[in-house]
């Protein structure tokens, strides 16, 4: 039985299911970092202002160094660590993206960033230069000038949209239509 100021939490953590007794104020960012060394979700300001500590709650990005490990208890998170397919060996095409793009410099808010990336080609498959630049509003960057991380946010769309095409059997190259019935 957790002590009067501990609680209780399962949630589930990339894809496995995590539970610990953890003092009450604990922010689910030092949950991630401190109790399951998954590190890749930075700390930067616990203002919200920054980003660097951008993850995804039940599939929507939020900013972990304003929630509870508490608040988070029955729900499933997913971090930096958990995008890439371990099994295909490969990252996932917005690290991808990040990397052929050169969108990341020193590193700390690369996590971040691709998170809220990879919420924007969820809601927004086919996102515009503004966009991408109106969804990083919340995260910042003090290397790159952010540039590279907006060409990186659209190859990333790109490739995702290309995946899916073939993955659903459309391959515009090898079909004029697109996949459409014309």
């Amino acid at each position: 039985m957790p002590a009067a100021h501990e609680v209780y939490v399962e949630l589930t953590v990339n894809g496995e299911p995590r539970a610990a007794t953890v003092p009450a104020r604990t922010l689910l960012v030092h949950f991630l970092r401190d109790r399951l060394r998954l590190t890749g979700t930075h700390v930067g300001c616990d203002t919200t202002q920054c980003g660097a500590c951008t993850v995804a709650l039940d599939g929507v990005a939020v900013k972990s160094c304003t929630l509870l490990a508490a608040q988070a208890d029955g729900h499933e998170v997913t971090t930096i660590e958990g995008l890439a397919d371990p099994g295909a060996g490969s990252l996932h095409p917005i690290q991808q993206a990040f990397q052929d793009e050169h969108g990341l410099q020193c590193g700390y808010c690369t996590p971040g960033m691709v998170m809220a990336v990879r919420q924007l080609i969820e809601d927004q498959p086919d996102p515009t230069q503004d966009q991408v630049r109106h969804a990083l509003d919340g995260n910042i960057c003090r290397c790159t000038g952010y540039q590279n991380i907006v060409a990186a946010a659209l190859s990333a769309a790109r490739s995702m949209r290309d995946g899916a095409a073939r993955a659903g059997g459309t391959d515009s190259a090898a079909d004029p239509a697109g996949g459409r019935e014309g």
